[in-house]
């Protein structure tokens, strides 16, 4: 039962992460900026990023299997960080309309998603090859936003 219950946990943390971008949602200011060719059609991301989050939920939970949450303190950590940056990016890009700053956040997105998968492996191969795909996902994302801001300036906060 309490793996069940933890399973959630996680899967919670995910939804939380995820509130975001179902709140802040990019609209037609988005719809209106210089697109590139290479962008995705927008009904993919919405499937995308609901397999990541179970698979990123499922990562932290076999960690915490493995190593509970005193023994796993750091990886869930960092887990816990690259969720925040998640969460952040949806705020700063269609929210706030800020292309630059949801750039430099996924930066930082992307080097924590290498640090949980880093801190993953010794506890759980299998936590951190489940990581792998948001991790090229995200490296796709992020070469959309640079993309998106450098051929629309107005959108980096000019």
């Amino acid at each position: 039962m309490l793996e069940v219950v933890a399973f959630v946990v996680f899967l919670a943390c995910c939804v939380a992460a995820a509130a975001p971008g179902i709140v802040f949602r990019p609209g037609q200011w988005y719809a209106n900026l210089n697109q590139p060719s290479w962008r995705p059609p927008n009904a993919l991301f919405g499937p995308v990023w609901l397999v990541l989050y179970v698979m990123i939920a499922t990562a932290a939970w076999l960690v915490w299997r493995q190593a509970g949450i005193v023994g796993a303190a750091l990886p869930l950590g960092l887990w816990l960080l690259q969720l925040v940056l998640n969460a952040t990016w949806s705020w700063l890009a269609f929210r706030r309309r800020r292309l630059d700053l949801a750039a430099f956040d996924m930066a930082a997105l992307w080097l924590a998603i290498l640090a949980t998968i880093l801190a993953f492996q010794p506890i759980s191969g299998t936590a951190a090859w489940l990581l792998a795909p948001y991790l090229a996902w995200v490296s796709f994302a992020l070469a959309l936003n640079v993309k998106l801001w450098r051929s629309n300036p107005i959108a980096g906060g000019a």
